[in-house]
């Protein structure tokens, strides 16, 4: 009882010491990192340790096959996504979870996100957390010895997440579908634009004329445009609206004077010019198939 009551002492004693030890701000072996990335409108984070080779042997060792693996090290890599994404063609929510990967082999990799976002590594995961998993890619590569994610292949509805490490690179696709969100921006951006800022209204019609989309809503916007200033990029924005809706004639009376106008503007008309020029034949051909 003596030994116990000793024992109690001397831990409440160091509690302090040992509490203060766990805070102290040193190196790390596997330094944090982040990265960051916008495809669309939606923004993807990756937030990991990032360890290095150091002599080791890393796939089918340090990282043995068959097993889950964190994607770095330390706590759990952690990716998060501000819409929903496809991965590879299958939809997943907008969120944050833990990223994964399982080996099973050296040509045969899955990429998981998990729901848990507390844990150390892969110690308690939990497959019935899953959200998702889908094979990835693997391929060989130049030497790397420090672990990195990175972006490529970055469009304007798509991307590819890569991780690099040793000799490996691994990756998925990343999908995103901006039209709604970028629709709904327009809608309230319009509702602060200046009474006699035409461009504003050109542009949000250009975007829905490029998405081949609400063409009455696209129209409305590019006659509040004209109305504002005569011009010969809102002429021009118009004549491909029209095009769209298959009224070539009037797509070809606006080019024509979108090309007389841009006479006095060469700066900003050059270079649509020949874009243009290829439009009007275009046109024609296509107004006289259906006359």
């Amino acid at each position: 009882m003596i030994l116990k009551k000793q024992f109690l002492f001397l831990f409440l004693l160091l509690a302090p010491v040992l509490n203060s030890l766990g805070q102290l701000r040193l190196p790390q072996v596997s330094p944090q990192a982040m990265l960051k990335q916008t495809i669309g409108l939606t923004t993807i984070t990756v937030s990991y340790h990032t360890p290095g080779v150091k002599g080791r042997q890393i796939w089918g060792n340090l990282v043995p096959y068959g097993q889950v693996w964190r994607c770095g090290a330390n706590e759990a890599t952690l990716i998060s996504f501000t819409d929903d994404v496809k991965i590879n063609g299958e939809p997943l929510a907008a969120g944050t979870y833990s990223l994964f990967t399982l080996p099973e082999n050296a040509d045969k990799w899955f990429v998981i996100f998990n729901r848990d976002t507390i844990l150390w590594g892969s110690e308690g995961y939990d497959a019935g957390k899953d959200a998702l998993r889908v094979p990835m890619q693997s391929q060989g590569t130049t030497f790397y010895e420090t672990l990195q994610y990175s972006f490529s292949d970055i469009q304007s509805k798509s991307g590819k997440l890569n991780l690099t490490w040793e000799k490996l690179n691994l990756s998925f696709f990343i999908a995103v579908e901006p039209f709604a969100k970028a629709l709904n921006n327009l809608k309230a951006d319009l509702t602060q634009v200046k009474p006699d800022d035409w461009s504003a209204y050109a542009q949000a019609s250009q975007y829905l004329v490029q998405n081949n989309a609400e063409h009455e809503l696209a129209l409305s916007w590019i006659n509040k445009s004209l109305a504002i200033k005569d011009t010969f990029y809102n002429n021009w924005v118009k004549a491909q609206l029209l095009a769209q809706k298959e009224e070539y004639l009037e797509a070809i009376n606006l080019t024509k004077k979108a090309i007389k106008l841009g006479q006095n503007d060469p700066s900003n008309f050059s270079p649509l010019s020949a874009l243009m020029e290829r439009s009007l034949e275009e046109w024609r051909v296509k107004s006289l198939v259906r006359s």
